[in-house]
């Protein structure tokens, strides 16, 4: 491979437990030597990133590390037929910025069945926008449509500011389906503008989580957060609803007995990105690029670089950002 230098958002472990970060000068040649090397222009910035960066060992066990599990970008070197020089291509899940290193550098090298075609209807950077937290929100919907029909009633989604919850409303929204949102930030005009019917403080949903099942109020919900607010969905979903569950923010624990399932016949559908089957990522990225295409994609995103990065990482951990952090590479 020819040895190319590019700059990258390096977190080191400078002492045992302490980490930092910053933006180095590094080397195509001591990337893992994968079949497509990839120039990347866009990143966007999840909370996985944000662990990765504060030295989480159970996202990213060896440091120094390029976190960034989202890049979109430009085939620049290919080692097999299915990509040539200057394809336009997404990465996301797999190993990518978790142990590998990710799309917080201008370049990766990774195996080509982890690369997917950048579909027509989508810019890079409309690819980045979305990203995983779009991916998972798709994922969602998916199985979520697929046993609730938009006459049943409205769907809740929990943690709706940020990006997997944001995005699945605005999708939902575009598929016809009235939209509920349980959010704990003040400001409500964001969801508002994603076209959201009701708008539920996480205080006051959070009221009555004792009984072991409470009066039926949506057709299915689309839960980002686990912990008590996903107990609290479930118990509330009506006969025969879908709950998807892709997040663990508030807590991986599900304090719940089994009345919602044996009585209402709820069906709770974890959500699995990382690992999704090649053919399903490809139609469900086609539908991000077709009809499932949010339509206020620019409002609901923050732009930075590598220098300004850092700022955010934080953030994000304390579930201060709102919608979706673009990460401009060029």
């Amino acid at each position: 491979m020819e040895n190319i230098r590019y700059n990258g958002f390096v977190v080191e472990e400078t002492v045992e437990k302490t980490f930092s970060h910053a933006v180095k000068e590094m080397n195509t040649r001591d990337l893992p030597q994968g079949e497509v090397l990839i120039r990347v222009k866009f990143s966007s910035l999840n909370y996985k990133d944000a662990l990765s960066a504060s030295g989480n060992k159970g996202v990213t066990r060896k440091y120094p590390h390029t976190p960034g599990i989202d890049a979109a970008g430009v085939v620049e070197q290919s080692q097999v037929p299915n990509f040539k020089k200057g394809d336009f291509v997404i990465v996301t899940s797999y190993d990518l910025g978790m142990n590998t290193p990710g799309g917080f550098g201008q370049y990766i090298c990774v195996p080509s069945d982890w690369v997917v075609p950048l579909p027509k209807g989508l810019s890079l950077e409309e690819s980045m926008i979305l990203g995983t937290a779009g991916f998972t929100a798709a994922m969602s919907v998916e199985r979520l449509i697929s046993g609730v029909n938009s006459d049943q009633g409205s769907i809740l989604v929990t943690g709706a500011t940020g990006g997997v919850g944001s995005l699945a409303c605005a999708i939902l929204g575009k598929l016809g389906y009235t939209v509920d949102a349980v959010s704990g930030k003040p400001d409500t005009g964001f969801l508002e503008g994603l076209g959201v019917n009701q708008i539920i403080s996480r205080e006051s949903f959070l009221e009555k989580t004792g009984p072991p099942i409470l009066k039926p109020r949506w057709a299915g919900v689309v839960d980002t957060v686990g912990g008590d607010i996903l107990a609290t969905a479930i118990k509330s979903t009506d006969s025969w609803g879908v709950v998807t569950c892709c997040g663990n923010v508030a807590s991986p624990d599900l304090p719940i007995n089994v009345f919602p399932f044996i009585l209402r016949g709820v069906s709770l559908i974890g959500i699995d990105s990382q690992h999704c089957p090649m053919p399903l990522r490809q139609t469900l990225w086609e539908h991000l690029s077709t009809d499932w295409k949010p339509a206020m994609l620019e409002s609901m995103v923050t732009r930075v670089n590598l220098e300004s990065l850092g700022a955010s990482l934080g953030k994000i951990l304390k579930g201060q950002l709102r919608g979706r952090t673009l990460v401009d590479l060029q």
